[in-house]
Formats: C-alpha cells, structure tokens, sequence
C-alpha cells in the first residue's frame, strides 16, 4: 500500500473497509461550503471550511459512539477530528489557493470539530489560515479538491462560498467546472472498476473555482 493511499485511509476511515472497492475513485464524497476571512487590513486571512460526508463515511465515522441510538456528540468525535485534519496536511487540506501563478501556502488548521446530525451524518469543519495574509487587489483564486479525485468534493448549491468582514466593493465569482469529455469520462469509468486513480491532477479537472477580487 502506497504512502498516499495510507494517508487517505486514515482520514476516511478506508483501512476499516478492509475490501479492495476502498481503493475506487472518487470513494467518499464531500459537500462543501466555505468563507473567505478577511483581517482588519482588508487583506484575505484565512478559509473557514464547513464539509459534510457521505452517508456511507458518516456511518463509519459514528460507529460505536453516542449513546441510547443518539448521535454522537462533538466531544465524542474530538479524537476524530484531529485525526482527520493532520492527515490532511500533507496534502495541502485539498485547498489550492493563488494569485496568477504566485501559490500560497496555509499554517495550521484551527478551530477545527466534527458534528454529527440527528441523522449521524457528520461534518468536519475547521479554519485555515494563510501563512501570510493576501491582498485581493489582483484576484485572488482557490479550489478545493484532491488531486488524485480518492475525494469529491462538490460545493452547495445555493451561496457555497461567502466572505466575512470583506472590504466595500469586493466581489465573489463561482465558477464551476465544465462536464468531461468522452476521454475523461472512460478514465473516471476505468478508474472504477480498477481500484486504481484516473491520473495524477485529475481531480483538477472536476474542482470548482471561487476568485475574489477587491478594489
């Protein structure tokens, strides 16, 4: 087993499978919301991340915990948590964020928890901060997704990206990415059936873009 696939099976619970369908792309799925953070400078500070998983991960993730067939609490799922944003770190927390070609780099997560619902399902949430703040006078561009698409990840529907504490003026465009071609489409079916990643940076390809810009 690879150093990659190890480090995502920590984070989505995939050793406890224990079957080779673990290894299937995409194999959880994440719908995602987020905030753009903005210091008092009216530069861009940090990424407020708010993800809630599939049923299948979610079942996982609450198996044994709670009690009376109550869902758990977030003390509960604490040890969790932490567990699943340091796997993260190696891989950049699935977030990409740039100026041009100029990328950032973030500091440590913080502020992070993982709810679960009436339903069990549950939600990791937490803050990233950029190691440096960054001014939106030149648009500023970030994405969320993992590379290898082990992790879809798909923003809400209705206002999936907000901004908090935006200088006046500042202005928030989603786009969303365009449907696969015949070539990727047949990757993505071969990926399935294989157990194997349809290539590195495909995830790239199914990732939506969110660029802000200020005056």
């Amino acid at each position: 087993m690879t150093n990659r696939v190890k480090i995502h099976s920590a984070f989505l619970l995939a050793l406890a499978l224990g079957a080779p369908q673990a290894l299937a792309h995409p194999h959880v799925w994440v719908t995602a919301r987020a905030q753009i953070l903005f210091a008092p400078d009216g530069k861009i500070e940090a990424i407020r991340h708010v993800w809630t998983f599939d049923e299948m991960y979610s079942a996982f993730a609450t198996q044994g915990l709670g009690k009376d067939g109550k869902a758990p609490t977030k003390e509960d799922l604490a040890p969790l948590a932490k567990t699943n944003v340091e796997s993260l770190t190696e891989f950049q927390y699935f977030t990409v964020a740039k100026t041009g070609p100029k990328m950032y780099e973030f500091g440590e997560p913080r502020d992070y928890q993982l709810e679960a619902d009436d339903e069990k399902q549950v939600t990791l949430s937490f803050t990233l901060p950029l190691k440096e703040p960054v001014s939106a006078k030149k648009p500023f561009t970030f994405m969320m997704y993992d590379p290898t698409y082990f992790v879809d990840i798909e923003l809400e529907k209705t206002d999936p990206v907000t901004m908090k504490d935006a200088p006046a003026g500042c202005s928030l465009t989603t786009m969303r990415p365009d449907p696969l071609n015949g070539g990727d489409s047949a990757k993505l079916n071969e990926s399935f059936f294989s157990g194997l990643s349809p290539g590195a940076d495909f995830g790239i390809k199914m990732a939506t873009r969110t660029i802000v810009a200020c005056p």
